[in-house]
């Protein structure tokens, strides 16, 4: 099974990404999370929520946004990584990342 994520950044700033079953071996909810944590604090996200209290949707929100649009343009390792945690953490056949209305849906 694949899943399809986009990841926008705005009016035909849109990068599609399909994440393979090969493409997310080894990775599972925990790891996926793990990574994404990783990232967030890597990348000096801040969080979202006043009271400190990250959720997962935020994690991916924050990492799209703080990673900047040119990773998912050049959609090398970190770009295909991140889209294979996000569909590993959510678990969805379909998943847009709408960084520019930060939503996920």
């Amino acid at each position: 099974m694949s899943q399809h994520i986009t990841v926008a950044f705005g009016a035909e700033r849109e990068y599609e990404m399909t994440v393979h079953q090969e493409d997310a071996s080894g990775l599972d909810k925990d790891s996926a999370r793990a990574w994404l944590s990783h990232e967030f604090d890597t990348l000096e996200c801040t969080p979202s929520n006043p009271m400190g209290k990250i959720l997962v949707l935020d994690m991916i929100l924050n990492v799209a946004k703080y990673g900047g649009e040119d990773r998912f343009r050049q959609g090398g390792e970190w770009a295909k990584k991140f889209a294979a945690a996000t569909a590993v953490a959510l678990d969805r056949p379909v998943i847009r990342v709408d960084v520019a209305h930060f939503v996920v849906g």
